[in-house]
Parts: structure tokens; sequence; C-alpha cells
């Protein structure tokens, strides 16, 4: 990814481009994939949106009337905006290039992203953000307020054991059928793991010294969205999880590279790894082959859904915790909260 811009200093030295080079390469090195990639987008986009509505490139600092407008356009409905209004000629040309979905107003949570990148690209730079300014900030928390939605599930429904068992039951032993019998019992059954997560994974990761004495793997996280690089405990796979991703390893008969790879038409394991959105196609496929509709649930589901099998199996939340690597209880604690409200004898009082 290209930083926007060079580094500078407010002092009377400035860098060197050799420093600027390795400073660059620090920022790059000490952010996550993800980030990165995310700051790649809302870079893209924010270019497109300052020529769009002001025919000019993002300059640097950034002047406040620009964050200002920022905030306004994106914080309400384009679509009820008369056709010759300036945000919505903005909107339309940002929908035409692709990096609009349409008219509608964002999500806050997307804004504030957006916002964040705008702000850390400032401080790339060593200069100060426009939206600390007053007069900005007030607007974005009347936007916030204003655009304020109820908080949608992030998984149509969670993946638990019953729904589980229907999906594996699609997975013949096939070469697509071992791997996804695999993604789905390692997803779930290793805490809830997020599709970068089981993408991410490389055969030297899987640790298989315990498996012919105790039918267990090991696995090890090099980073997820909770933890630092190699900050990542090992996690345990055992019984049918561990069996089912043992198959595929022998099927692969691999030593190293991409734990889970694409697979040819001609049914042949590809040598790198899959896309995290292949996570998905995998699941759509696999619920369509159980007769169920494509929205019936999402990747996230086999996150949500370990948590929800635990509170149900009565697994205390430190014991799920462990697994699932979530930092936060509260965040976790939703999910024990769905289920115990169901057995709280409160509920019966009418009988």
């Amino acid at each position: 990814m290209a930083l926007p811009g060079t580094f500078t200093t407010r002092t009377t030295i400035a860098l060197s481009r050799e420093d600027e080079a390795a400073l660059t390469d620090l920022y790059i090195r000490g952010t996550p994939a993800n980030t990165l990639r995310a700051y790649e987008r809302d870079l893209v986009y924010l270019t497109g949106w300052k020529l769009a509505a002001f025919g000019q490139p993002l300059a640097w600092p950034e002047a406040e009337a620009v964050a200002l407008r920022f905030v306004i356009d994106h914080a309400r409905d384009l679509t009820e905006a008369p056709p010759g209004d300036a945000a919505r000629l903005a909107a339309e040309q940002l929908v035409a290039l692709g990096l609009r979905r349409g008219l509608a107003c964002p999500a806050p949570a997307t804004l504030d992203r957006r916002i964040a990148s705008w702000q850390a690209f400032h401080r790339m730079r060593n200069l100060g953000s426009p939206f600390e300014a007053p007069l900005v900030r007030q607007a974005r928390a009347k936007a916030r307020r204003a655009a304020a939605r109820p908080r949608q599930p992030k998984s149509a429904r969670p993946i638990t054991l019953p729904l589980l068992e229907i999906l594996l039951a699609t997975c013949d032993n096939s070469l697509r059928g071992l791997r996804d019998r695999a993604i789905l019992s390692l997803g779930f059954a290793s805490g809830g793991r997020r599709r970068s997560e089981i993408t991410g994974l490389r055969i030297e990761d899987i640790g298989r010294e315990d498996f012919a004495a105790k039918g267990i793997l090991w696995l090890r996280l090099w980073e997820t969205k909770t933890t630092a690089k190699g900050a990542a405990p090992k996690l345990v796979l055992k019984g049918r999880p561990a069996r089912a991703l043992m198959g595929w390893l022998l099927a692969v008969g691999a030593d190293a590279g991409p734990l889970f790879r694409p697979i040819s038409k001609s049914g042949r394991a590809l040598p790198r790894r899959l896309a995290p959105d292949a996570i998905r196609t995998i699941l759509t496929h696999r619920l369509a082959l159980a007769g169920l509709p494509a929205d019936h649930a999402s990747p996230h589901g086999l996150r949500s859904g370990f948590l929800t099998q635990a509170a149900l199996d009565g697994a205390p939340i430190q014991a799920a915790m462990r697994l699932s690597l979530h930092r936060s209880v509260a965040q976790a604690q939703r999910y024990y909260d769905d289920v115990e409200i169901t057995e709280n004898p409160a509920a019966d009082l009418m009988g």
C-alpha cells in the first residue's frame, strides 16, 4: 500500500528520502493487513469524493470546511435530495465509479471508519486533523445521533450443533467435501474462528505431535483481531474436528503452504490459499445442498454458534472465551444472555 504523501517534521531538520521510506515501511509492517486494506479502500473513496465534490485532490492538511462538508454529505439520505443537489451529484459520481453502493445514508460506523482513516493519514504526515475542530466534532456527534439505527447481528442465526451437523452431512469424501468438512469443523470447534483466521492458517501452524496418541491437533494463530502478532495462544482441536482436519491434510499431502486451498475444476488442490470471501461461498454452497436458503446463515454464524452452543451446554463463559479469544466479557456475554433468558424462572410466571 502506498501511504498518502510523505512524512514531515515540524523542526528545522527535514527527513531524508531514505528516512521517509524507512518510516513508511515501519508503518506498513507495524499495521495489521486488514487495516492496511481498509486504509487503501478509504483513501480511494476519499480521493474520489473530494474530486467529485470540489474538483480538487486531497489537501494536507485538509480544510475544516471540507471536513464539515464530508460529514454533512454522509449524514443524510440523498435519495430524497433534489436532482441538482451538490451532495447528490457527487454521490451519483461515486456510484458510477463503483465506490458507493447507492444514495442512502451510510451507516454511522462506515462514516466513522472513513474519518478515522482520514485522521490517520494526517498523523502519518505529522499534521493536525480538521475533524478535531469544535464545529466538525459537534457535527459528527449530531450525525451519529441522527443516523442511529438498531444494532444488526452479523449472522442471520448462529450455527449451533444441529445446523452444523446438517451442513457436515452434505460433505462427501471428495477433495472438496474433505476440505469443506475440515473448514466448517475447525471454524466452529476451535472457538468460532473468523474468515480471515481460517484462510490465514498454514500447514506449518498445525501441530500433529499428539494426534496418534490422543487424537489432538494444535492450532497456532499468529495474529487475530483481538491479539497481537505472535501473542495468540495455541488452540486445541480434538475428536471429530481433529479427524476431519487430518483427513484434509492427508488428502492434500503437502508439508507446507496454505492450509485451505482452492480446488480446480479437475478436482486438484491448488497451491495458493483461499480468499476470506471464499468461506461465504463455501457456506452458501453447503446451505443449498442442505435445502436451505443462502441467507440462512453467514460465516459469522460459526463464531456466534460456538458461543451460543457453549452457553446451551453450560460451559463457563471464561472457558469459551479461552478458545474464542474474545477480549471483552461483555461482548461474549451477549450470546450467553440470549440463552439464559429462556431459562429464567420469571419467564414462566403464567405457566
